[in-house]
């Protein structure tokens, strides 16, 4: 693990020399977020120093690449460390949940528990908008950071795009708009970003984040080459003809007429070489982890704080979501144990 100097550290001494140079840098943009002081711009997956930093030492606090106290924050988070048989983590609740609004089931991307979720909260005054990742007709599937405070937006968000969106810079536009509730959907590295920021006492930047919801995450591609080089380039499929992208041993590409098929072997040539460094699949520090992990129709959800129990049992109860035990599904469950710990393994594996 990475070292923090004492005191106040420039983003040069911290982030630039630590983490990017030496090719840690997840592309979070959370160092962005923070700095007080302008002093980095977001482009091309990473910060860029602008101009002169001001060594506040703020960047290297909220930075979760940069001495990230795991145990601290579990402690932080939960009142207590993993145990070492919780192999994707600590929770309360595995469950299998899907949709009862039609409307959802129509967009979602398999059960469609995170549209509900934030849908349920949103008209019960929980939260006043959602942190999501939202694409535009323009660039199929390409994602970026929205603030999403409608039905509709929420809504034009539901699905997976498996291409990389920096959801933490969308946090700037709920302070600027004062929105005082806010969801947060993200990756795993983002939730450890979100959980970092809120172990060092960053509140300007964490008070209006009520629940963090996690995805399930093995990785995420380069738009450029999977979408333009494999997708368009090799296989001719027009991505505005693509109604979903989904992986179940394979990448499937749902079209209107057909299924096609892409090899996980092909896909994971375009995979973003930073995620190699990230050690969590199922988001093991957010309220509610969620991923699709084979299944048809239903999303696996991990309930792992009270904050997230009392919101996903009180859409249950409402009947926003149906549900039924993970137990049920045992190929899922032995899915998701083997996957945290192939990715925790091949981390160690790339960071040696």
């Amino acid at each position: 693990m990475l070292t923090m100097k004492a005191g106040k550290v420039s983003f040069e001494e911290s982030i630039a020399e630590a983490v990017i140079k030496t090719g840690k840098c997840v592309g979070c943009g959370t160092c962005v977020l923070v700095c007080p002081f302008s002093c980095l711009e977001y482009g091309e997956e990473r910060p860029n120093l602008v101009k002169e930093c001001k060594v506040c030492g703020i960047c290297a606090q909220a930075c979760p690449q940069y001495d990230f106290p795991l145990s601290k924050i579990e402690n932080f988070v939960f009142g207590r460390e993993r145990k070492p048989d919780e192999a994707f983590g600590i929770y309360r609740r595995l469950a299998l949940a899907r949709a009862t609004d039609k409307q959802i089931l129509e967009k979602c991307q398999d059960g469609g528990a995170v549209t509900t979720l934030l849908l349920f909260a949103l008209r019960n005054g929980i939260i006043d908008g959602a942190i999501v990742a939202k694409s535009e007709r323009e660039k199929p599937f390409y994602p970026h950071p929205t603030l999403a405070t409608t039905t509709d937006n929420i809504l034009q968000a539901a699905g997976t795009k498996y291409f990389y969106s920096p959801n933490i810079l969308a946090i700037a536009k709920a302070l600027e708009q004062k929105i005082g509730k806010v969801a947060f959907v993200g990756t795993p590295c983002q939730i450890r970003a979100v959980r970092k920021m809120q172990f060092a006492g960053l509140k300007k930047y964490v008070t209006p984040l009520k629940f963090l919801i996690g995805l399930a995450c093995s990785e995420c591609f380069i738009y450029d080459g999977l979408m333009k080089q494999h997708i368009i380039g090799k296989l001719g499929v027009d991505p505005n003809c693509i109604k979903k992208v989904n992986i179940k041993g394979k990448m499937l590409l749902t079209l209107e007429s057909e299924t096609v098929a892409i090899p996980l072997t092909e896909a994971k040539q375009y995979a973003r070489k930073n995620c190699r460094l990230c050690e969590d699949f199922s988001s093991e520090l957010a309220d509610i982890s969620v991923g699709g992990l084979g299944l048809e129709g239903w999303t696996f959800v991990i309930i792992r704080t009270g904050q997230g129990e009392e919101l996903f049992s009180n859409a249950e109860k409402a009947g926003a979501i149906i549900t039924k035990e993970a137990s049920a599904e045992t190929n899922a469950l032995n899915l998701l144990t083997k996957l945290s710990g192939k990715k925790r393994t091949a981390a160690k594996e790339v960071a040696k």
